[in-house]
């Protein structure tokens, strides 16, 4: 698996709201920042969402098992489309 590095592209998962007026999705995000001691799991992440930036300092690394949306709060690699 690669590692991240400052300026790279990931996928962050929202975690929506309570009341379900806004579902988990998948928002684009920018690595700012790669945490040492976390072995490139552990990054900060400037996130892309139709309302506006969102900034989290803190997010861990989860990959997609193809069992449904990954935890919100957390980020994983853009899964790749066949052409």
């Amino acid at each position: 698996m690669p590692k991240p590095t400052v300026g790279r592209i990931v996928h962050y998962v929202s975690y929506g709201t309570p009341s379900g007026e806004y579902t988990s999705q998948c928002r684009a995000a920018i690595v700012t920042e790669v945490h040492p001691g976390t072995e490139g799991r552990g990054v900060s992440l400037a996130v892309l969402n139709p309302e506006g930036l969102f900034f989290n300092q803190s997010c861990a690394h989860y990959e997609p098992d193809g069992a449904g949306m990954p935890p919100g709060g957390s980020w994983h690699w853009p899964e790749r489309e066949e052409s």
